[in-house]
C-alpha cells in the first residue's frame, strides 16, 4: 500500500471513531450536531439527532431544516444522502448508499445516492437500500425494506416494501423545531 492510501486510511478511520463512538454518545445534543458538522455533515441549524445514531462518512450527509433523526439511525453518505425538510426517521431505520455487488468477482462495493424528500416518515427499523428516492410526504412502514421508489405520498410495508396505502396530500406543518425545544441533554 502506499502512504496515501494508509493516509487515508487512518482518516477515515478517525472520523469514524470520532462520529460513531464519541460523538453519538455525548448527551449534549448541542455538542453532537457541533462535532457533526466539523466533520463535513451539511445540516441545518433545527435539526433533531438523537443520541446513538451511526453515520458512515458524514460529508455525504445532507439534512434540511426540521428534521428528527430517532436513536441507533445508521445514515450512509458514502455515495450522498439527502433528507428533505421536515422528515422523521425513527429508531433503529437504516439507510444504505453503498452495498456488496454479489455478481462482481472481487465482491466490489456499488451504489447510489438516496434521496428522502420534505415530509416523509421513515418508521422504526426499516431499511433503505442504494439508489432509492423516497417521495414527498410518503411513509415507510416500520420493518419495510425499499428496494423501489415510493412516490410522494405512498404508504409501503413489506419484504420488499409494496404500496398499500396513499397518505392525503394535504399542506403539512410540523418538524422539530430547535427554537422550542430548550432541553441541553437528550
Amino acid at each position: 500500500m502506499s502512504f496515501k492510501q494508509h493516509y487515508h486510511g487512518l482518516k477515515d478511520g478517525l472520523i469514524w471513531i470520532i462520529c460513531n463512538d464519541i460523538l453519538a454518545n455525548i448527551p449534549s445534543k448541542h455538542v453532537r450536531f457541533w462535532g457533526l458538522k466539523i466533520l463535513g455533515a451539511k445540516i441545518s441549524n433545527d435539526v433533531r439527532l438523537y443520541q446513538g445514531f451511526h453515520i458512515r462518512a458524514p460529508s455525504g450527509v445532507h439534512i434540511k431544516s426540521g428534521c428528527s433523526i430517532g436513536p441507533k439511525v445508521l445514515l450512509d453518505g458514502r455515495k450522498g444522502l439527502f433528507i428533505g425538510k421536515n422528515v422523521t426517521i425513527a429508531y433503529e431505520a437504516i439507510i444504505w448508499t453503498l452495498n456488496h455487488d454479489y455478481n462482481d468477482i472481487h465482491f466490489c462495493g456499488k451504489g447510489a445516492p438516496v434521496t428522502i424528500q420534505d415530509y416523509a416518515w421513515i418508521c422504526s427499523r426499516s431499511i433503505i437500500l442504494p439508489g432509492i428516492t423516497i417521495g414527498e410526504g410518503a411513509i415507510v412502514a416500520s420493518g419495510a425494506i425499499v428496494t423501489k421508489n415510493v412516490p410522494p405520498f405512498s404508504i409501503v410495508a413489506g419484504v420488499p416494501a409494496k404500496i398499500i396505502g396513499q397518505r392525503d396530500k394535504k399542506n403539512y406543518d410540523y418538524g422539530y423545531q430547535a427554537k422550542t425545544d430548550y432541553t441541553h441533554l437528550a
